[in-house]
């Protein structure tokens, strides 16, 4: 059963943040947990706290399996423009130039690799095809 977490309105600009996301997109959680410890970008401090809350968001939905035996790991990870403040800066001859700082919103799904399958879920698959 996977777990969700999602950041909004991180000040940090999307393609910055796809940089740290990219380097923990499927791996074990203990893994991406020491990858982005030791990352320095600024977004890898804020993907660590969000990882640690998919994790508690894994455990709260599942309070009778115990998190070492799960064999958890970032099934997906998602980072989307947010808003953007706009400003101007002065140029020279009295024009003005755009500022745009952009923001982003980070969605990460958290999932065991030993899920077990249910005999509904198999029949609906079967339904399905």
């Amino acid at each position: 059963m996977e777990a969700i977490a999602r950041l909004n309105n991180v000040p940090t600009s999307p393609r910055k943040m796809r940089l740290v996301a990219d380097l923990v997109r499927g791996l074990r959680v203990g893994n991406a947990l020491s990858i982005l410890k030791f990352t320095p970008n600024h977004g890898a401090i804020k993907l660590e706290k969000l990882l640690l809350s998919a994790i508690a968001n894994w455990q709260a939905k599942n309070p009778d399996v115990k998190l070492e035996e799960a064999d958890l790991y970032v099934k997906t990870i998602q980072v989307d423009g947010g808003r953007m403040l706009k400003r101007l800066r002065p140029a020279p001859q009295g024009r003005a130039h755009r500022i745009r700082k952009r923001s982003n919103h980070v969605i990460l799904v958290v999932d065991a690799f030993n899920t077990e399958v249910t005999a509904d879920e198999v029949e609906t698959k079967e339904n399905a095809n």
